[in-house]
């Protein structure tokens, strides 16, 4: 003869929730608490080390550390930003809003918005300017860490958006550096002049070279593929200082006569 089987007790599968309310309460404080050294290895992953995050406190959501560009794990230059980052992420729908406090190289915090798609990410630029010293140039290896540039460096975006997928880059909007009172170690004239680059987005971006004064004239223009850039250009001294550039113009170009011709890519 069956008899039936007494129903459960109302304690038998309690500790089944209480494993899923731990579970989900770690994933939780995992996520809110998850340290700012994640984010460290995570940009330096997705740079090629050529970022780097230093000393980094805090958690991935509201952080410090410093600021080092390098031009990346095998190389042997590096730089680092004479003041800390504090950032701070904030979750919105589908992207991440960042405020971005940078004490030595922006008055204002620069803020972004970043947004994670199939295959790679968009960043949103808020419109914003920032001065950087030109020596971070360095950091990134050839030619820069030849020709040691100084002087400033000071940015100012429009509508600045950059989409990255897999191996490109698209870029929209504007971005406007003019690097002013530049000098190299490779000649004694300090400074050589002040230039201006002008980035233009779009469909197939474009770079503008120009120079607003000085004794070194700098020309060109490019065009970026989505991979790389092609850029043509020239250098020359301006009248009685040949001279003192003369070395220079040997190094940054092939020489034509007084000119000194640039080609990238």
């Amino acid at each position: 003869m069956a008899t039936a089987s007494a129903p459960p007790s109302p304690g038998s599968h309690g500790w089944r929730w209480a494993l899923l309310g731990g579970l989900i309460g770690a994933a939780i404080a995992l996520t809110v608490y998850a340290p700012a050294r994640w984010l460290a290895a995570l940009l330096a992953s997705a740079t090629g080390d050529r970022l780097q995050l230093v000393n980094a406190r805090g958690t991935v959501w509201n952080g410090t550390a410093g600021v080092v560009f390098s031009s990346g794990a095998s190389g042997a230059e590096a730089i680092s930003l004479p003041s800390t980052l504090d950032w701070t992420l904030r979750p919105r729908w589908g992207a991440l809003d960042a405020t971005l406090r940078l004490p030595c190289c922006a008055p204002q915090p620069l803020r972004l918005l970043a947004r994670p798609g199939a295959g790679g990410a968009q960043l949103d630029w808020r419109d914003g300017t920032s001065r950087w010293p030109a020596a971070l140039l360095s950091g990134f290896g050839a030619p820069w860490n030849t020709l040691k540039p100084e002087g400033t460096l000071d940015l100012a975006t429009q509508g600045l958006v950059m989409e990255f997928k897999g191996d490109q880059l698209g870029v929209a909007g504007r971005a406007t550096l003019d690097a002013t009172d530049i000098s190299s170690s490779l000649s004694t004239l300090r400074p050589m002049g002040s230039y201006r680059i002008t980035v233009d987005g779009g469909p197939t971006p474009t770079l503008l070279l120009t120079t607003r004064e000085g004794s070194l004239q700098l020309n060109g223009s490019g065009r970026w593929n989505g991979r790389a850039m092609r850029f043509d250009g020239e250098a020359s001294a301006a009248p009685g200082r040949e001279d003192a550039l003369s070395n220079l113009l040997n190094i940054i170009g092939r020489r034509q006569g007084a000119r000194s011709l640039i080609t990238l890519g």
